[in-house]
């Protein structure tokens, strides 16, 4: 069972949970590399949190862009944020705007990650 903090030390919350669940069934190889390709694709919520912020000064959609979103980032470019109002609502929801970004990210180096070690280790 791989130690979670002493391979990505910087989760915390709901996020350290969850990965803690994806690699309780991993060695410490599996671990490691499961670590250094989910921390180069993850997020992190306060850069979510500033780049909503930037929202405000005429740059709205720039956290959608970085959340893979094109479609709600061009949309809100053309509309400064659906008025302000869309910006409000991820200025609430920015942790949970990266939260599922992560999870998805975490499910996609997975199974990646599956290739490479085609006989288990993760749980997913």
């Amino acid at each position: 069972m791989a130690n979670v903090l002493r391979h990505l030390p910087e989760l915390e919350g709901m996020e350290l949970g969850y990965i803690q669940g994806l690699m309780k069934n991993m060695d410490e190889d599996q671990a490691s590399l499961f670590a250094q390709v989910y921390r180069a694709r993850r997020k992190d919520a306060q850069m979510i949190l500033i780049l909503t912020l930037l929202g405000f000064f005429g740059f709205a959609g720039l956290h959608r862009f970085t959340l893979g979103q094109v479609g709600l980032g061009i949309l809100y470019i053309l509309t400064l944020g659906l008025c302000f109002i869309g910006t409000i609502v991820d200025l609430v929801n920015y942790k949970s705007l990266a939260y599922e970004y992560n999870v998805k990210m975490a499910h996609e180096t997975l199974s990646m990650l599956s290739l490479h070690f085609p006989n288990g280790g993760s749980n997913a």
